[in-house]
């Protein structure tokens, strides 16, 4: 790679290049805590450089009004301890200086603590806050090294342009074949209990992912999802043909509400949770194999659409006849929504195992509820939301598309057509308050 390439962009393009890669998400994500620490530390020592010879990299001092003497003059590797683990940044060296320079970051000890936690954590988690900064790294390092407020403010101000471009992007060119919808709770406040953030995610009828939204809420009441269903629509966002979540109630509301004309479907993991909770420990094996072989069309004669939604809901039907007298609550359980558990069975075949289930995006929430233990506390809303979104936004750039081959795509259009674009129903004849003109109608048909 040239030498004229900056670490930051070395460093980008090594994140980029995990997720190009054909890896399990939790193992990219172990990578990407590591090269993301890499990432802020190095920006932010770049940038105390940057403000010590008062010019950008390659800006001319001429052309500089606060410049001081002086050039970079390459980089020194150096490592620092994570929690994320060891992690080896490039070091700038200068030449030609009046007066030595001494890195604020790189003070006695750093090497020592949790870097992590005293840039990442302060900075994307504690708010973007300026002060939370520097007492942080105050505490940690002590008050000698703490970054300068410009240093601090540069790092904190790109993160939060950054998040908030995106929080209020118009989303008129996105349409959706499928939406997907889950919450997960995190402790904002020290002693107070967990509160929801609210996401969603979708497929384009390209095929391709987009990450939608984040959001927090109060709780997952009908009010907090349709509040924020209506933003993601008047940001533009179009009715989806699918939508993908969990039984949630207030969730379901909201988005029948919200999106009347798409279809729903209730996520079959959950619901093989609910069943099997109703379930004796020593019988869940095999109640959990019948389950899901209710759901396994891969040998079965038929193409997408209704008839293949009847075949799986006569299995449904014929598992609650085998079981009901043994788990009748689990029974019961399985009955309800029942509908709902089969709508992807009208979708294209190879795209039935990726959206009859909202796991996707909940394995990505455990992976950021993971990170927040490390962290201790979050003391507020603008913090849990933006380290929700540096986890969420950063996986989404690895996740998969979805294949789509030319009988799947006419098969979508169709629904399109009959879900969203139905054609206009014929006005119905009025009776006339003239009677000669009705004779006259009359006489002609």
């Amino acid at each position: 790679m040239s030498g004229r390439v900056s670490p930051t962009d070395r460093i980008r393009d090594e994140i980029d290049a995990l997720f190009a890669a054909d890896r399990d998400l939790v193992g990219i994500l172990e990578d990407v805590a590591r090269l993301g620490a890499r990432l802020i530390i190095q920006t932010a020592v770049e940038a105390e450089v940057t403000e010590f010879l008062g010019r950008a990299r390659y800006q001319r001092a001429a052309h500089a009004q606060d410049a001081r003497p002086g050039a970079r003059n390459g980089y020194c590797p150096t490592t620092i301890k994570t929690t994320a683990g060891p992690v080896t940044i490039d070091r700038p060296k200068l030449r030609g200086t009046t007066e030595r320079f001494a890195s604020r970051l790189f003070g006695a000890g750093v090497t020592k603590t949790n870097a992590l936690e005293s840039l990442v954590i302060a900075g994307f988690v504690r708010g973007l806050s300026v002060r939370d900064v520097e007492a942080t790294l105050a505490d940690a390092l002590g008050a000698e090294a703490g970054l300068s407020k410009s240093t601090v403010s540069r790092v904190c101000e790109a993160i939060r342009d950054e998040f908030d471009r995106w929080s209020t992007r118009r989303l008129d060119e996105v349409e959706l074949d499928y939406l997907f919808l889950d919450g997960s709770c995190f402790k904002m406040h020290p002693g107070a209990r967990a509160e929801p953030v609210l996401a969603a995610w979708g497929i384009t009828t390209e095929g391709k992912p987009v990450f939608l939204g984040l959001a927090p809420g109060a709780s997952e009441s009908t009010d907090a999802w349709s509040d924020f269903l209506e933003e993601l629509k008047d940001r533009g966002l179009r009715a989806p043909l699918l939508i993908i979540s969990d039984g949630a109630g207030g969730l379901i509301n909201a988005a029948e509400t919200s999106f009347a004309r798409s279809l729903r479907q209730r996520c079959l993991i959950h619901r093989a949770r609910n069943l099997l909770a109703k379930v004796p420990v020593h019988a869940q094996g095999e109640v959990k194999a019948a389950y899901w072989q209710v759901f396994d069309t891969d040998d079965v004669d038929l193409e997408p659409g209704p008839q293949l939604v009847a075949l799986v809901q006569a299995r449904i039907d014929a598992f609650a006849e085998h079981y009901r007298p043994s788990y009748p609550s689990a029974v019961k359980c399985l009955l309800a929504d029942r509908e709902q558990l089969t709508a992807y069975l009208r979708f294209p075949a190879e795209h039935h195992k990726r959206i009859r289930h909202s796991n996707f995006i909940e394995r990505t929430f455990g992976e950021t509820r993971r990170r927040v233990k490390v962290i201790g506390r979050l003391p507020g809303e603008a913090s849990c939301l933006s380290l929700v979104w540096a986890v969420l936004d950063r996986a989404s750039r690895g996740w998969r598309g979805f294949t789509m081959t030319a009988s799947g795509l006419r098969l979508l259009q169709d629904l399109r057509h009959a879900l969203l674009d139905p054609p206009a129903r014929l006005r119905p004849d009025t009776p006339t308050t003239n009677p000669a003109s009705t004779d006259t109608v009359g006489a002609a048909a």
